[in-house]
């Protein structure tokens, strides 16, 4: 894999770290800035939905440019994003300041995927997304616990600096190492990139992002107290049980990566079905200590696994036309889909059969993006061919 991958993986490591680390720092910003815990929550949806509405707004400002250009631009948002939040006087400049760092994260992300794919041979194309990618995994299973640990031990707004200080070399790794862009960027036309978006394979696509990384979230933002008041984890152990979940979300993004190059199609599905399968079981898991942290790391495989193939299947809707939209927009499909996966975990607490529960509901949203899946494949085979194999309807290329 080029040197280019790596600058595009250290940008998606400073992302990931500013989108998570929050969850750490909760108690340590509700104190200093004087609000409740469930308003400092509202940081992560707030977050979330600057990358749900950024994403296209983005995309859409920054058609025109050349992508390598567009990169750095980015890169700068996020670096002056996180500055902001180092210094926000209060909890309102501070939710501003976590939105506009989120308007980045799409477009960055959706650009990258464009470009990583363009280094590499064709063949190879799902594995480059995952190298990229590979930067979130890392910044779950190194930053975030580092972050955190730095925002506890010195201040909230230490972690924020870090973090502008990752997105200052961000920058300068991007611009020394990826390359130009080898053709000028094609004139903007947000109709063609409507015309991609609405396109039913690419709606059923991006339908398929959102259900299935809904189901990871939905126990995944709950694993707290699922560890503690259902398995009887004590709270100090939960942090290196989490390592081992950022070590199962670096196998599974490369592994995921790796098999979509071979069988896009069947990595889809096959993902999908895994993860359902790691869930349903996971209800029976969590009883037992052993059981439950080994389930944890293969949650955090068949998670991640889903990712690059899911990202390329979308792009495989786009053909050509409106790509890095429809790229954009499929990273925002899933935080999206962290959002809702949150809110279906809390009312399943609060309104459902409770927390032992999580895990099979869970389960039930991946096998709702299979049949998504599924679905679109029966109508594209429609079109074409009856004989068409679920291979031939999506190429891995």
């Amino acid at each position: 894999m080029p040197i280019a991958l790596l600058a595009l993986t250290v940008g998606a490591f400073g992302i990931g770290v500013t989108e998570f680390v929050i969850m750490g720092l909760l108690m340590d910003v509700s104190t200093d800035l004087d609000v409740t815990i469930s308003s400092a929550g509202l940081l992560i949806s707030g977050y979330a939905l600057g990358v749900v509405v950024g994403a296209p707004v983005m995309t859409t400002l920054t058609a025109a440019w050349p992508r390598k250009l567009t990169l750095l631009i980015l890169m700068v948002v996020f670096t002056l994003g996180n500055a902001a939040c180092a210094l926000a006087p209060n909890y309102e400049v501070l939710m501003v300041a976590r939105v506009i760092t989120a308007f980045a994260h799409g477009t960055f992300f959706g650009v990258g995927s464009i470009v990583a794919t363009g280094l590499v041979a064709p063949e190879r194309k799902a594995s480059a997304i995952a190298v990229m990618f590979t930067g979130l995994t890392v910044a779950n299973i190194l930053g975030v616990p580092f972050g955190t640990w730095l925002g506890q031990t010195i201040d909230w707004r230490a972690t924020f600096w870090a973090v502008t200080l990752v997105g200052v070399a961000a920058l300068a790794v991007i611009a020394l190492f990826v390359p130009k862009d080898r053709e000028a960027p094609e004139t903007p036309d947000w109709r063609a990139d409507l015309r991609a978006l609405s396109r039913p394979p690419v709606v059923l696509g991006l339908l398929t992002t959102v259900l299935g990384f809904g189901g990871v979230f939905a126990v995944f933002t709950y694993i707290a107290p699922i560890l503690t008041q259902i398995t009887g984890f004590a709270a100090s152990t939960v942090s290196p049980i989490l390592l081992v979940f950022g070590g199962g979300l670096i196998i599974g993004n490369l592994l995921g990566g790796r098999l979509a190059d071979r069988h896009l199609v069947a990595t889809v599905l096959g993902s999908l079905l895994a993860l359902a399968a790691t869930l349903g079981l996971m209800t029976y898991a969590i009883q037992n200590p052993w059981l439950t942290v080994l389930f944890v790391g293969l949650m955090g495989v068949t998670a991640f696994a889903t990712v690059a193939p899911l990202q390329m299947w979308v792009l495989s809707k786009a053909e050509g036309a409106g790509q890095s939209m429809v790229s954009s927009v499929n990273i925002a499909a899933f935080n999206l889909g962290n959002a809702l996966g949150a809110w279906l975990g809390g009312a399943v607490i609060d309104q459902g059969p409770g927390l032992a529960a999580l895990p099979w509901v869970a389960a039930i949203i991946p096998l709702a993006a299979v049949a998504t899946a599924l679905f679109s494949l029966r109508l594209e085979s429609r079109r074409t061919s009856p004989e068409l194999s679920f291979d031939s309807a999506c190429p891995s290329d």
